[in-house]
């Protein structure tokens, strides 16, 4: 059995284009395309993924198909991002998308799931905001699946 991995680049962090989960968009459906994608995760989900992609103007289906096809790096597929048609890199939808991704929160059950499951408690200085609290759960599925 070859190794998966836990996608470990946080939702919070963009590249060179500025736009706040598109790195984690393009490890994960890479590891999905290579059979390497951590269980329990989706190669392109219908959250923040969807977001990013409808965010941009681009299409799901070419999206999926450049990176499972092409193997692009990262700065490759930023490349290909340029290139498609009707693609909003604008400072405004940007902008507009990054707002989202940040402002995001997750329900009531979730969050005290995950909380929960990292043993922090459900207080008022617990994160409440979607970007923090994957970020925790990535890390406790790592720890699980690599440190314990």
């Amino acid at each position: 059995m070859s190794a998966t991995y836990v996608p470990l680049i946080s939702s919070g962090v963009a590249g060179p284009l500025g736009v706040l989960h598109l790195p984690r968009l393009w490890l994960k459906t890479s590891l999905e395309a290579r059979g390497k994608l951590a269980a329990g995760y989706p190669g392109c989900g219908k959250g923040y993924d969807q977001m990013v992609i409808d965010g941009l103007g681009l299409n799901r289906d070419a999206v999926l198909n450049h990176i499972k096809n092409d193997k692009p790096t990262y700065p490759q597929f930023e490349a290909w991002i340029k290139k498609q048609p009707g693609v909003k890199l604008d400072k405004a939808s940007v902008d507009q998308l990054n707002s989202a991704i940040k402002g995001y929160i997750h329900d009531d059950n979730t969050r005290k799931g995950i909380l929960g499951a990292s043993g922090i408690p459900d207080d008022a200085n617990a994160c409440r905001d979607a970007v923090n609290l994957n970020n925790l759960d990535d890390w406790k599925e790592f720890y699980d699946a690599a440190l314990r």
